[in-house]
C-alpha cells in the first residue's frame, strides 16, 4: 500500500480573518481528519495520529476503491446534514462505534487536498495546483461518500457575513495559495478562524 504521510496542520490558535487575494479560505468541516491512500483498488484510512481508521468508514473506502491508480488525499471524515452542514454530534456516535452499524449515520470523506497522483507527490506543488488536480480525481465519485472541498476568497467581510448570517459551520481555514505540502508540520501558511473563538475573543491578532 502506498505510504500515507502525517498531515499538514495549522498551529493550535484561532486567527483573525483577513482579506488576501494570495490567500483562500475553505470552510471548516466538523468532523475528524482523515488521510486516505489508495492503490490498486486497495484503500487505507488513518486518522490524524495515524491510527487505522479503514474499517470505520467503509462506505468512504468503497467509494476511493473505484479510483484508478496510486493517490494519498487528506480531508475530514464527517456526517453532512440535509442542510449541507456537517454534524459532529452525529459523527461522534459513529465515530464512538468504529465501525458500520446499522441505522449508522453516512460519513462523507470532505476531501480538501491531494498528497499523490498517480504514484507521484505533488506535495511540492502550490495548493491551487493541487485542489484542481484533487478535483478532476474525484470529478465522477458519490459526493455522499467523498466530497470534493472548493474554495472561496480569504476576504474578510465574507467571514463576518457568515458569521452573522449564523451559518451552522464551525468557521474557515485560511490557506495561502502558494503553499506546498509540508507532512507532520504545523505551518503558518494554514490559519484557522472559527466562529465560536471570534464570538468568545479567544483570537490571536499578528
Amino acid at each position: 500500500m502506498i505510504t500515507i504521510p502525517p498531515p499538514m496542520m495549522p498551529p493550535d490558535v484561532l486567527r483573525v480573518p483577513f482579506t488576501n487575494p494570495d490567500w483562500l479560505y475553505e470552510i471548516k468541516g466538523d468532523g475528524y481528519r482523515c488521510m486516505a491512500g489508495i492503490e490498486g483498488g486497495e484503500v487505507a484510512l488513518r486518522t490524524k495520529s495515524g491510527k487505522d481508521c479503514t474499517a470505520w468508514y467503509p462506505e468512504v473506502a468503497q467509494e476511493l476503491a473505484k479510483l484508478p491508480g496510486a493517490h494519498v488525499i487528506d480531508g475530514e471524515a464527517c456526517v453532512i446534514g440535509p442542510d449541507g452542514v456537517s454534524d459532529f454530534n452525529k459523527m461522534q456516535e459513529r465515530a464512538r462505534h468504529r465501525r458500520w452499524y446499522p441505522g449508522a449515520p453516512q460519513v462523507t470523506l470532505c476531501a480538501f487536498d491531494l498528497l499523490v497522483l498517480d504514484g507521484q507527490s505533488v506535495m511540492g506543488l502550490p495548493l491551487v495546483e493541487r485542489k484542481a488536480m484533487l478535483k478532476r480525481l474525484l470529478a465522477k465519485a458519490d459526493k455522499n461518500r467523498v466530497m470534493f472541498v472548493g474554495d472561496l476568497p480569504a476576504d474578510e467581510k465574507l467571514f463576518h457575513a457568515m458569521r452573522l448570517a449564523g451559518l451552522k459551520i464551525e468557521g474557515v481555514v485560511a490557506k495561502r495559495r502558494a503553499s506546498t505540502y509540508k507532512p507532520g508540520v504545523r505551518s503558518e501558511d494554514w490559519l484557522k478562524c472559527k466562529f465560536a473563538g471570534w464570538q468568545e475573543g479567544r483570537v490571536w491578532r499578528s
